[in-house]
């Protein structure tokens, strides 16, 4: 079997939900010839299987791809030993937690940079079908490090997270990058989902940039307006602990008025996130 062949198998095996399987045959479609199979190997490998033979695939494909040599600096620039920031609980009722530099600069403008060929209009959540689709509650443009794109770089910022938030990595979905012109927002809304039984139950936002005009993250129950510096985190909680919305939750993305707001965002389930 050749190695366009060994590729279209991998796809088909991903799009299915077996992770395992796809992992298998994007590594035999490298071993094959097809550099692109490669890549999505070492990020499967990295994100879901070990860390560790991850590491080793990315300094293998860092000799001769700039995109994983950016990927291996920036991970060996980061200090495995380094606590996490400790939070700072800015508010109970809604419960708050601010992290100060929870990024570095590098890692911010990395995630920008690597996240800006795929940005597209943003989409939201239908309830009652569970299907995303365009809405103007949320005027953005975002784009998901998706299993097969959440290469080593992103997946340690996302252990990062996890250590701040006290959960496990794997119940984060893809993280998002946001970006918001003038004019864009995000009306208010809650981020549980009524109905998930894998629910939301905290989210974690990472400002990337300064320097804009408006685009505070407003609590509608206190009327508190946020923004954080480049690097800096915040984290809320979205659900109550028998899983249904937390009514003091509700939340807006305020209008930019000049200038790009660009964020990371990740959602965290109450168990491990599967494809649904």
């Amino acid at each position: 079997m050749d190695a366009d062949a060994l590729f279209a198998n991998a796809v088909e095996r991903l799009q299915a939900g077996d992770l395992a399987a796809a992992r298998a045959w994007f590594g035999r479609a490298g071993e094959a010839g097809r550099h692109d199979a490669a890549v999505i190997h070492c990020n499967l490998v990295a994100n879901g299987a070990d860390w560790q033979q991850g590491l080793v695939l990315l300094r293998r494909l860092a000799g001769s791809d700039r995109r994983c040599r950016r990927q291996l600096d920036l991970i060996e620039a980061m200090d495995p030993a380094a606590p996490v920031p400790a939070g700072e609980v800015l508010s109970e009722a809604p419960h708050i937690t601010s992290f100060r530099s929870l990024f570095s600069a590098a890692e911010c403008r990395y995630l920008i940079e690597a996240a800006a060929p795929m940005l597209e209009p943003s989409v939201v959540v239908d309830p009652r079908s569970g299907r995303q689709r365009p809405d103007r509650v949320r005027i953005s443009d975002g784009a998901g490090f998706t299993w097969p794109l959440e290469n080593p770089a992103v997946h340690a910022l996302n252990r990062r997270i996890a250590a701040a938030s006290g959960t496990d990595v794997a119940q984060g979905e893809p993280l998002q990058i946001l970006r918001y012109r003038p004019g864009g927002e995000y009306k208010p809304h809650f981020d549980a989902i009524p109905g998930f039984a894998n629910q939301r139950i905290c989210t974690m936002i990472v400002w990337l940039n300064e320097g804009y005009e408006g685009g505070e993250t407003m609590f509608m129950k206190t009327c508190a307006k946020l923004k954080g510096r480049t690097g800096d985190a915040l984290l809320f909680r979205n659900a109550l602990p028998d899983g249904t919305r937390d009514p003091d939750a509700g939340h807006a993305g305020l209008p930019v008025m000049r200038g790009e707001k660009i964020i990371a965002s990740r959602w965290i389930r109450a168990r491990r996130f599967g494809i649904e």
